[in-house]
């Protein structure tokens, strides 16, 4: 059976990820990140998921992208309720963390080498740059 790292955040475009993977047969090995964002029940929530959807494993990593700052999700910046406000300079919104899933991505492809998994799955919302 071939195995996948899934990046599982405890949101929907992530769990939809991990459906996909294990619909196509995948054994699934999946990756939360603890990168200082504000609501921890993502985090929650991806470890129901994981186990929900069969998923073989479910690994967490800590890093700090509060230090990248930037962010409405990890720094103390006010979370708009409107959709209208929710930009800032140059058409992207607050709640945006600077190179956020490159960075999740790299850390998929490590975890990838370790349990040797040639695919990688990630559930991004397409306003998510």
């Amino acid at each position: 059976q071939p195995k996948a790292v899934v990046l599982l955040s405890g949101g929907l475009d992530s769990a939809t990820a991990l459906a996909v993977a294990r619909g196509r047969g995948f054994e699934c090995h999946a990756l939360s990140v603890d990168y200082g964002q504000r609501h921890r029940v993502e985090l929650d929530r991806a470890a129901a998921v994981a186990k929900a959807l069969g998923a073989v494993e479910r690994r967490v990593v800590k890093i700090d992208l509060r230090q990248v700052g930037g962010s409405a999700l990890t720094a103390d910046l006010a979370v708009p309720k409107d959709r209208g406000a929710e930009e800032m300079a140059g058409g992207v919104p607050v709640t945006y963390v600077p190179a956020r899933n490159t960075i999740l991505l790299g850390l998929a492809l490590g975890y990838a080498e370790v349990v040797g998994a040639f695919d990688i799955f990630i559930g991004a919302n397409v306003l998510d740059y």
